[in-house]
């Protein structure tokens, strides 16, 4: 059984930042990709950011310059670190990982960005 938890999220005012973390347990060999998404209310989710096996990174074009994702292999923990905040980041984010074929993904939990 594998587990995916997300953590740090919040109210926090325009430019402000926030750090995500999403920590990863259970039992498994190894994990391949892991990916931040996010999806706002009325809207599909979509990929904010994720980090392959090799360390290599991908980003939207919307976050891209405030928003950093890293991951401690030794910890089993992604995170995502936003800076700049704007309203339109305003939504579940959800954390996946892949671990061979199957794709696993956490509770969400919920960033505001409101004055």
């Amino acid at each position: 059984q594998v587990h995916v938890v997300e953590s740090g999220g919040g109210l926090v005012q325009p430019g402000g930042s926030l750090r995500l973390s999403c920590a990863l347990s259970g039992w498994f060999f190894s994990y391949n990709t892991m990916g931040w998404y996010r999806q706002a209310p009325g809207k599909q989710r979509e990929l904010v950011a994720s980090v392959a096996s090799d360390s290599s990174t991908n980003s939207a074009d919307s976050v891209k310059g405030r928003f950093t994702i890293s991951r401690d292999n030794a910890k089993n923990t992604l995170y995502l670190q936003m800076n700049n905040l704007k309203p339109e980041d305003t939504a579940v984010y959800y954390c996946n990982v892949v671990i061979g074929t199957l794709n696993y993904w956490g509770q969400g939990t919920q960033v505001t960005v409101s004055s």
